[in-house]
C-alpha cells in the first residue's frame, strides 16, 4: 500500500509515536511519502494519513476528498472526533485489514448574487458559518426548499453536517448526531431573538442565506477556511455531490468517543 502522510506540525515529525507508527508500516511492506506544506497528493496514493488533531483532519480532507481516496485520522492533537485513533493501534489494523470506508457527507456552497466566488474549494466537511464582523449584529435571512424562516438576530449561523456535530454546532448549543444520520443541523450563534432554537432538517435539504448587517460586510468560513463578503450576498448551501471517504478501525465507537473526550453523561451514579 501506498500511504501519503499529512503532518499538522512538523515538530511531530520526530513524536516517538509517530515514528514507531511509521516503521511499523514500513516493517508491513507499506510506502509512504511525508507531504510537505502545499504539496499535492502524487499519482498512486491509496490512502492518506492525517497526524494531529481535528483541525489537521479537516485541512487534509480536501487533498483526499479531491483525489477520491480513504483518509485517516491518527491523533496527536487534543479532542480527535475526526482524528480519533491512536497511533498504536493504526498499523496493525492497516495491516490486518480490520478497517471500515464509511462514506461522510460533504457540504457545497454557491455564491447566487453579490460575489464571484467564495473558495477554490467551496465545500466542507464539519459546517459552513456565517458571523459578524464587527461590532454589529448579523441578521440572516434562511429559506429552506422554498420556505422562509423568521429571520435570526444574531452573532451568526452555523450550518452544520452529522460529522460537525460535535464541532463548532455543539458549541453553540446544537444537538449531537451520529455521524451515519442523514441529516443536516441549522444553530444560530448568540441569537439575540431568544426562541430562535437550533433545528434539525433532512440532508436532501436546499439552504439560502443572505446577511444583512450595519457594519456592510460580513465572514463565511467553511471548516477552516475564512473569507469576507459583502451584506446581500446571497448562498446557497447544499450536500455535496460526493463524500469523504473516512477509514475507521473497527474497535472505534462513537458513543464511548463521547464518554471518553466530552465526559458525556458523567456522574457518580454511572460509576461501575
Amino acid at each position: 500500500m501506498i500511504i501519503a502522510i499529512y503532518i499538522g506540525k512538523e515538530e511531530l515529525l520526530s513524536d516517538s509515536r509517530f515514528t514507531s507508527l511509521l516503521e511499523e508500516l514500513r516493517d508491513g511492506g507499506c510506502d509512504f511519502t511525508v507531504l510537505n506544506p502545499g504539496e499535492e497528493l502524487s499519482e498512486g496514493v491509496e490512502m492518506l494519513l492525517s497526524v494531529g488533531g481535528d483541525g489537521t483532519f479537516l485541512s487534509s480532507s480536501v487533498l483526499a476528498a479531491a483525489g477520491n481516496i480513504p483518509i485517516m485520522g491518527v491523533n496527536l492533537g487534543r479532542m480527535g472526533f475526526l482524528s480519533e485513533n491512536r497511533p498504536e493501534d493504526v498499523a496493525k489494523a492497516l495491516l490486518s485489514g480490520d478497517y471500515t470506508i464509511e462514506n461522510r457527507t460533504m457540504l457545497k456552497a454557491e455564491v447566487v448574487t453579490g460575489q464571484d466566488d467564495i473558495d477554490s474549494w467551496p465545500y466542507a466537511l464539519n459546517e459552513m458559518t456565517v458571523r459578524r464582523n464587527g461590532a454589529a449584529m448579523l441578521s440572516v435571512d434562511v429559506v429552506i426548499d422554498g420556505v422562509r424562516l423568521p429571520t435570526y438576530w444574531a452573532d451568526g449561523l452555523v450550518i452544520s453536517t452529522s460529522s460537525g456535530s460535535t464541532a463548532y454546532s455543539l458549541s453553540v448549543g446544537g444537538p449531537i448526531v451520529l455521524p451515519d444520520s442523514k441529516v443536516l443541523l441549522v444553530s444560530p450563534i448568540a441569537p439575540h431573538n431568544l426562541n430562535m432554537r437550533p433545528i434539525v432538517i433532512p440532508d436532501t435539504s436546499q439552504i439560502s442565506l443572505s446577511m444583512y448587517s450595519r457594519d456592510g460586510k460580513f465572514e463565511f468560513s467553511a471548516d477552516n477556511r475564512t473569507c469576507e463578503l459583502p451584506e446581500g450576498v446571497e448562498i446557497k448551501i447544499s450536500v455535496a455531490q460526493f463524500s469523504l471517504k473516512r477509514v475507521r478501525l473497527n474497535s472505534s465507537n462513537f458513543i464511548n468517543a463521547l464518554t471518553e473526550k466530552l465526559f458525556w453523561g458523567e456522574d457518580v451514579r454511572n460509576i461501575k
